[in-house]
This record gives structure tokens, sequence and C-alpha cells, in this order.
């Protein structure tokens, strides 16, 4: 189960810095002309991922056996993310190995870097959250501690009827359970195509969220569409594979549209268009390219610029969760000063004034 959520998460159950270092690693020495057989046991070999260095070995087996790459990599489902082994494939039969692996490690530190980015931006104010999470369990605790100690009956700081240790543990598990729950039913209903669709449909509609989910599906489809297209991969399986490259549900699942429409001859653009997808800006571009020949050309040139403005659109997206979770803070923090109030010292001075 859990491996099966870190391959969803991460795209591959072989995390990408394990992959961007075999690319780069079997890469380089290919390019430097060592041989197929030996670039894999070596760089394989190095590697201190006990998965990766049990594969290499199977792929080398293979290589023995007459297979290419490419198949061997399909004997380990789930190992290789499909992009890299179409790739793999395509650049063994024209020869361009050594510059595709350079691009594919490149793909994955770069995902790497905004990772990164995301957690060390979101970290923080996380653990403020959980910290105020625990100092209101702790305050829960405490207050039943002391009206009990004193005969007295515990104060319901919440009005949620939660006072004491019972009172204490539920809140935690409420807050720390729902959270579970979420992600867990997150990961159950986008774990097929149809099931992400949906949920990132409905997140690309979101102002901030969406921006930045479109942002990166547009620089990785640019990014997948211009390598596969150079890498000499037929139209329909390069756009198939680079909609997938998105990561995103909404985008992987229009591929058999798109890839209709071009095969019956409709244009690239328009193909696109149809999907309401990508904004007029980018299909303009693309309408530029296919007028001159150079669409492969165009996204590769374009794909770093939306990289940039996917990194700006991140920042603003952590950004934005960073200001609402201290709002959320905040509120909690007025919430519960307000409820001591009352019932510390507003409460009792009404209880007087109704005896007078």
């Amino acid at each position: 189960m859990a491996s099966s959520i870190r391959s969803q998460v991460f795209g591959s159950q072989l995390p990408w810095g394990i992959l961007a270092t075999f690319c780069r690693s079997l890469g380089t020495l290919l390019h430097s002309g060592v041989n197929i057989l030996k670039a894999v046991q070596v760089a394989g070999g190095q590697s201190r991922h006990g998965v990766l260095q049990q594969v290499s070995k199977s792929i080398v087996d293979d290589l023995r056996k007459g297979q290419d790459i490419a198949a061997s990599m399909r004997a380990h489902p789930g190992r290789f993310p499909e992009l890299m082994i179409d790739l793999v494939s395509v650049a063994e039969e024209t020869g361009s190995l050594p510059e595709v692996l350079a691009s594919l490690a490149d793909h994955y530190e770069n995902l790497i870097r905004l990772r990164r980015t995301f957690v060390g931006a979101i970290a923080w104010p996380l653990f403020q959250l959980v910290a105020a999470v625990f100092i209101v369990a702790g305050l829960i605790f405490i207050m039943g501690m002391i009206a009990s100690g004193k005969g007295n009956e515990p104060l319901d700081i919440l009005g949620l009827g939660l006072t004491g240790a019972s009172g204490s543990l539920m809140w935690l598990f409420l807050n720390f359970g729902s959270a579970f729950a979420l992600f867990v039913a997150y990961q159950l209903l986008t774990r097929g195509l149809r099931g992400r669709a949906t949920i990132h449909a409905i997140l690309l509609r979101i102002p901030v969220i969406g921006y930045c989910l479109r942002s990166f599906a547009m620089a990785r489809f640019s990014w997948a569409f211009a390598l596969t297209q150079q890498a000499g991969m037929p139209i329909g399986p390069s756009l198939d594979a680079s909609l997938k490259a998105t990561a995103n549900g909404s985008f992987a699942a229009a591929a058999p549209q798109v890839i209709g429409m071009v095969q019956g001859g409709e244009d690239l653009s328009e193909a696109l268009a149809a999907t309401n997808l990508f904004p007029v800006e980018y299909l303009e571009l693309v309408r530029v390219g296919e007028a001159t020949g150079t669409v492969p050309e165009t996204l590769e040139r374009l794909s770093p610029q939306l990289e940039e403005q996917a990194r700006r659109s991140l920042a603003a997206l952590t950004g934005t969760l960073a200001w609402m979770i201290w709002a959320l803070v905040a509120i909690m923090i007025v919430f519960i000063v307000f409820r001591i109030f009352m019932i510390a010292y507003i409460g009792p001075i009404n209880d007087l004034l109704k005896q007078m």
C-alpha cells in the first residue's frame, strides 16, 4: 500500500533522484564510447539503491540475450516511468540514446528542485499549524485537570464537548485523522485515469492552484513533445506520451481526442484548442510553429519560459497556502482566547447579575 501511494505521488517506484543519477551516468558513459552492456552494468552497479542494482543486473542479462534496454525495462513494470521507457525505445532505434538520457536526467533533476522549493516554502507554516493543534490539545487537557482537581465542571474551551484527557485525544484524532482520511481518499480517487481527470479538472478551476497546475502541465507537455519528436517518435505515440508526461489527469485524458483529430488531418493547434486546456497565447505559438514547420523547435524554445512561469506560479501557490495556514492558526488562537474570556470572566459576571 505504501509503495503504491509513493509510486503515484512521485511518478515511479524508483525515486526521481535515483532516476536522474542513473540517466546521467548511463548517458555520459555511452557518450564516451563505452558499450551499452558495460555502461548499464557500471551505471546501475554504482547506485546505492538496492532495487536499481537488481534491475540493472536483470537488464544486463537481457542485453546479453539480445534484447534492448526498453524491452528489459518493460519487464519490470512500475520501476521506470512510461515516458522514460518510450523515449529510450525510440532513442535506441535512432541512435540518440545519450542525448535522450541527458534530457531525462535534466527533467528529473528539475522535478526534484521544484519539489524541494515547495516543501521548503510550506514546511514552516505546516509546523505552526501542527504546533497549534497540539497546543489546543494541551489546553483541553490542562483545563480539564484543573477543573477536576477543584471539583468544578471542566471548561469546554472549544464548545464541542471536548474536555480532559479524552477530549484532548479526540481533538488530535479529529484533526490528524481527517487529514489522513483526505489524503487516502485523494490517492484512491486518483488511482485511475477517469478519477484523476475529474479531480484535476476541479483543481484547474481553482484560481491560484489551477494556474500553477496548468503552467506545469504545459511546460512538461512542451518539453516531452519536443523531445519525442526530435527523437523520431511517431506523432500518435508522441502526443500520448507528452500528454501523460504532464502528470495531470485532465491533460492525459484528452490524449485520444487530440490524437484522433491530428491523425484525421486537423492541425495540432486546433486539436489542442478543442481540449479547452491550453491558453490562447500558447495555441498561437503552436500555429506559428506549424506554419513554419518547426513545432518541436518552437516548443523546445518555449519550454524554459514555461518552466520559469511554473516556478513563479508555484511561489504564488506556496505563498497563498502559507497565508491561509497562518490565518487559520490566528483564527484558532483568537477563538480560544475569546472562549476562555467568555467562560472564565463574562460567565461568572452574568451569573452574579442574575442573582442580584
